[in-house]
């Protein structure tokens, strides 16, 4: 695999770290967050927190082998299986996206949360991986602004605005 370049890629609070593999690619974020791991936790796995900052809808059995499903305002609908739940250190899932015409083979991908307790707070390493490079090129640039409104969100502070809502390609829209 290689990487993009730039000197913060993959550090953290850098920008994604974006890892190519023939036709399939990674992004790889890392991510401090100053609160304590439980509370991490909370905001990525509670339906109530998730659609508060990341804009989205979960469904999910909360066990390995649960249903996944993630309704997104853009009319995205992402479906998958808890891979691992391992409360409160990781959570991964299928990410599934059916043939559309932005997509025409759709996407079998894997999101991978993993947390950190640390003295600062809480590290975060958020992976997707096995998505077409067409999708990870967009995502590497997408999923920052998610991130921001995760640490925004547990800060208390106003999340910024994501970057499609001014025109800008939305997530599940590649191409």
């Amino acid at each position: 695999m290689t990487g993009s370049s730039g000197a913060n890629t993959g550090s953290v609070g850098g920008s994604g770290r974006l890892e190519r593999d023939g036709e399939k690619a990674s992004v790889v974020f890392r991510r401090l967050l100053r609160h304590p791991i439980n509370d991490v936790w909370a905001a990525i796995t509670d339906p109530v927190q998730l659609e508060s900052w990341g804009m989205v809808r979960v469904t999910r059995e909360e066990a390995q082998g649960g249903r996944v499903e993630m309704a997104y305002a853009n009319g995205v609908h992402a479906t998958g299986r808890v891979l691992e739940w391992s409360p409160p250190r990781v959570y991964e899932y299928e990410w599934n996206l059916p043939p559309g015409p932005n997509l025409p083979d759709g996407e079998a991908s894997v999101v991978r949360w993993e947390l950190s307790p640390v003295e600062e707070g809480t590290l975060v390493v958020l992976t997707h991986r096995r998505l077409s490079r067409q999708t990870a090129e967009v995502f590497v640039r997408g999923l920052t602004a998610f991130l921001a409104r995760l640490a925004a969100f547990m800060d208390g502070t106003p999340m910024p605005d994501p970057p499609w809502g001014s025109g800008s390609v939305e997530p599940g829209h590649a191409g």
